[in-house]
């Protein structure tokens, strides 16, 4: 019997979901840690795992060739136990300086690959969020186009697509933020996964804009453990938002003790987690940077408090 996919997961509602993204190393060392941070997390039993696309083509055949020797390997442990757990395994596809054609090839290896989940985001420039989007001659202008072609080109494919709980960095606007998310879900997509924030309030008005608009579509949290003071001003960069006062306060305050900052860290993710989960959050994806150890941390201490097996 195949593992329920993401939507049906989320559709019947049995438990929050937890699931972990990692990103396509530069490395023969980034590589080993990669493997090693995702052997790790494999033993904490998500429902699912994603592989970000790289902003190059070598990076995004890395995104590819990793995606599917996940999907390999589950498939492998089905074989050899049936009853066996199998974690979903998605990987990532961006419109950013793409032709059509090339975004066809990619579906269709994801789908000869077996890859039958795609998180479908039009991405940042290179130079990050604040960077004015150019669309390729040849190519999308946006996620909403993104989704169209992928249920195209996959039919079978779950689609997932990208949330802004701090706004989207281009537009600013909450209310289009919503609107754009309501005809992602009508092109095709069968849930959300936000972008890192800090203010559970924020993921809760996110939510409440789309279900103000009829449509209930799943939005995931995305949570990004902090672990050092550095990864402040990265993060910022990143959401296309300041991390709020009251975070930065809290690890700057104990800057000088690289163990206490990530403690620090790994306590504001549990109260993060803990907020959003008693609020409904039908889940929670870690940004884990191909490290496994705050990840397991924040998870191991919600499974104590709020989660069920």
């Amino acid at each position: 019997m195949s593992p329920r996919t993401i939507d049906e997961l989320l559709r019947a509602g049995d438990r929050p979901l937890h699931s972990f993204e990692f990103f396509p190393p530069k490395t023969l060392e980034g590589d080993a840690m990669l493997w090693k941070a995702l052997m790790e997390l494999d033993e904490l039993a998500p429902d699912f795992v994603s592989v970000t696309y790289g902003a190059n083509g070598s990076r995004r055949d890395m995104t590819v060739t990793i995606t599917a020797r996940l999907a390999q390997l589950m498939n492998e442990r089905r074989a050899r136990d049936p009853q066996a757990r199998v974690m979903q395994v998605m990987g990532h596809l961006t419109c950013v300086n793409q032709p059509v054609d090339q975004l066809a090839e990619v579906i269709d290896e994801y789908a000869a690959a077996g890859i039958d989940h795609i998180l479908a985001i039009r991405g940042d420039m290179p130079g990050g969020p604040t960077v004015p989007w150019v669309r390729h001659p040849q190519g999308l202008e946006n996620a909403t186009e993104l989704v169209r072609l992928v249920r195209r080109r996959h039919p079978r494919a779950v689609i997932g697509v990208a949330a802004f709980p701090d706004l989207h960095p281009d537009r600013r606007d909450a209310a289009l933020d919503a609107r754009i998310l309501v005809e992602k879900q009508e092109a095709g997509a069968s849930f959300a996964i936000t972008q890192l924030f800090f203010e559970p309030y924020r993921y809760f008005e996110l939510v409440e804009r789309v279900r103000a608009l009829g449509s209930d579509l799943p939005i995931i949290p995305g949570i990004q453990p902090v672990t050092n003071v550095g990864q402040i001003q990265r993060f910022a960069e990143l959401s296309g938002a300041p991390l709020p006062d009251a975070v930065v306060a809290r690890l700057t305050g104990v800057a000088d003790d690289p163990e206490a900052v990530r403690r620090v860290g790994v306590d504001i993710g549990v109260e993060l987690s803990r907020e959003l989960l008693a609020g409904g959050a039908p889940g929670l994806h870690y940004y884990t940077l191909n490290r496994s150890r705050a990840t397991r941390e924040i998870y191991s201490r919600l499974k104590a408090e709020v989660l069920q097996d």
